[in-house]
Order: C-alpha cells, then sequence, then structure tokens
C-alpha cells in the first residue's frame, strides 16, 4: 500500500475508531497507536494545551518531554503559528527540543477548532526528511476529525 492509501485507510480507522466514543484520551490513545502502527515512526503523540504550555498526552514510543512553552520547540512554535510545520532535520530547527538524541526529522500538525489550537499530533521519524506535504495533508484531515472531542 502506497502513502496515499495508507492516509484514506487511516481516516477511515480514526472515524471506526471514535464511532460512539466520547472519551478525549481513550480517543488520542488509540490515535496515537493507529498511527504509529501504521507507519511505523519512533514518536507518535499528542500534547494538550494548558494555559500557556503544552502538556504531554497519549503517545507512543521512547519517554517525551513533559511540558513544553508557548513558541518553543518545534511543538510550541507550531502552537504558536497555529499550522502544521515539517522539519526535515531537527538538528536545523532553531530551538529545537531533543526529548530524544534518536529523533532526526518530524512533523507537528496543530488540532484546531474555531482558529484556537487546542493539541497538537507530533510525530518523530529517526530518518532525515521524512515527512513531506503528504503526510502533512493526510495528518491534517487526521486532526480535523479529533478537533471535536476538545
Amino acid at each position: 500500500m502506497n502513502k496515499t492509501e495508507k492516509y484514506m485507510q487511516l481516516r477511515a480507522q480514526v472515524a471506526s475508531l471514535m464511532e460512539g466514543e466520547n472519551d478525549t484520551v481513550a480517543n488520542l490513545a488509540n490515535v496515537a497507536a493507529l498511527i504509529h502502527g501504521t507507519f511505523g515512526f519512533w514518536w507518535t503523540g499528542f500534547y494538550l494545551v494548558r494555559g500557556r504550555e503544552l502538556v504531554l498526552g497519549p503517545f507512543q514510543g521512547p519517554v517525551a518531554c513533559t511540558r513544553i512553552p508557548f513558541g518553543k520547540g518545534v511543538c510550541g512554535t507550531a502552537w504558536q503559528r497555529a499550522e502544521t510545520i515539517i522539519v526535515p532535520d531537527v538538528e536545523a530547527f532553531p530551538g529545537h527540543i531533543a526529548c530524544s538524541s534518536e529523533s532526526r526529522s518530524e512533523i507537528v500538525v496543530p488540532i484546531l477548532r474555531d482558529g484556537d489550537v487546542l493539541a497538537v499530533l507530533d510525530i518523530d521519524s529517526r530518518e532525515l526528511a521524512t515527512f513531506d506535504e503528504e503526510d502533512a495533508a493526510g495528518l491534517e484531515a487526521v486532526a480535523a476529525s479529533l478537533a471535536e472531542l476538545f
């Protein structure tokens, strides 16, 4: 299955997983596991907006940073800009927060409702330049479906 087909299947699976379940943590946990298992990324998870910082939510992968300030690192910057950020080489991103030295590239997708960022979906890869616009579009569609949870 190519990447386009995987994202089409992922969107259908997310909708199916969330059908009849309204608990935010349960849904985010399942979605993180689904994305992680489908693509085999190094780290897949969510950070939830709590005041002026992002707080670690459900994830799959190694131990992660617990709190990220607004505007700091890739996650905090995606929150500040309210837009998806693709980082081909995390070492080249000014102010990158290294939760794991094995992470080499990253994509962060905000979960938005009415223009407000409610959380971010953060995915890391151990390979350089893993993510592209196709990943952004596929993950933004997933993020849009998650906004109703908040």
